[in-house]
């Protein structure tokens, strides 16, 4: 016969024993949580985990019901319902220029995201490094940080964009030797010298990707009298956008409404046209970055002249942007491969090292 004490005792150590097996397994001595490195774009938001690469790369958008604040759709789905929404759904982007312009929203659409990825558990909190543009302001920094800890991170990072794409493009940015970056956002251009793993002299400016789709609207409906969506403005600006040596037998067919009818109407827009578009904000870039390079020191300009610049982020993939800087700065100008992921590939990298350069 079973000692029922006997019994009792022995079942709650194995009880025991299981929830510390499934606690070491799970925790490790929080060894075992999740490293995440999250490029927090006014477009896009892509996520690296350490040892997997970019495993998440959707729209920073999020669509909200006015009616009760419940969120109806986050991301990819958000951004089909861009123009398309009754009265009651609102899709937002909750991102401004590069920094937070609405928290509640930031929050739930980062909460979601690392929701996704399964990163969290009972007894840890992914580690995230994020990034943030050179001119963000300490209490822009601190709203990044507590979006990013109230969405379910533990330990979190910040470091700017610029260095971060640097990295990601594969400059060696510890060496002591200048590097030069332009990073061509959604919200933002940041443009930095760097050398020694850190920051010498940088300019940030609120015209990019986002602001290039809004010129591209005026100029249609200045030039055309045609109200055109944000999503047809932005596939011009994709399929014919251009900086330099445009073509005007290069067209795109836009359909919007009239201003004087106020019906329907399809209007064909050329090359050469968005080139004027866009001509006034890209020569903001062009200028920023030679008030960079003249408050760069004499050495680090003497590489930045044999090594060029390098160039990452979307707005970054307008046609022939590479040869204007280059023809405008006279220095080259190189184009990353991989211009989009630069910023996120970049924390991958750093995460990787978090350990060994606790200076990140």
């Amino acid at each position: 016969m079973v000692d029922p004490l006997s019994f009792f005792i022995r079942g709650n150590l194995l009880m025991a024993l299981v929830m510390i097996y499934f606690f070491c397994l799970d925790f490790g001595g929080y060894s075992m949580s999740k490293y995440l490195g999250i490029d927090l774009g006014t477009a896009n938001v892509l996520i690296d985990v350490k040892g997997e690469g970019i495993v998440l790369n959707e729209p920073s958008v999020v669509a909200i019901n006015t009616k009760n604040d419940d969120v109806v759709a986050v991301g990819q789905d958000a951004y089909q319902m861009v123009g398309r929404t009754p009265a009651n759904i609102k899709a937002v982007r909750p991102l401004k220029d590069g920094v937070i312009a609405d928290f509640n929203i930031t929050e739930k659409m980062l909460q979601y995201f690392i929701d996704k990825l399964n990163v969290r558990s009972r007894f840890s909190k992914p580690t995230i490094m994020i990034c943030a543009p050179t001119n963000v302001t300490p209490v822009e920094q601190k709203s990044i940080i507590e979006a990013a800890e109230q969405a379910g991170g533990g330990k979190v990072y910040l470091q700017f964009e610029p260095k971060v794409a640097a990295v990601g493009a594969g400059l060696d940015i510890f060496k002591p030797q200048g590097n030069m970056v332009i990073d061509i956002g959604g919200g933002t251009s940041d443009i930095a010298v760097l050398s020694m793993g850190d920051v010498v002299t940088s300019r940030s400016l609120r015209f990019a990707g986002d602001k290039m789709t809004s010129a591209i609207q005026a100029y249609v409906k200045s030039n055309h009298s045609l109200i055109i969506g944000e999503r047809t403005a932005e596939q011009i600006k994709i399929e014919i956008g251009s900086a330099l040596e445009a073509d005007d037998k290069v067209t795109f067919s836009a359909s919007g409404i009239d201003i004087v009818t106020g019906l329907p109407k399809e209007i064909t827009v050329n090359e050469k046209e968005i080139e004027d578009a866009l001509h006034d904000g890209v020569l903001q870039i062009v200028d920023a970055a030679k008030g960079v390079l003249e408050q760069t020191p004499p050495e680090l300009s003497a590489d930045i002249i044999d090594r060029g610049i390098m160039l990452t982020g979307g707005g970054s993939l307008l046609k022939n942007l590479d040869k204007l800087l280059a023809e405008q700065l006279e220095v080259p100008v190189l184009m990353t491969e991989s211009p989009l992921d630069s910023v996120a590939l970049g924390t991958g990298i750093l995460l990787e090292n978090i350990e060994k350069h606790k200076k990140y």
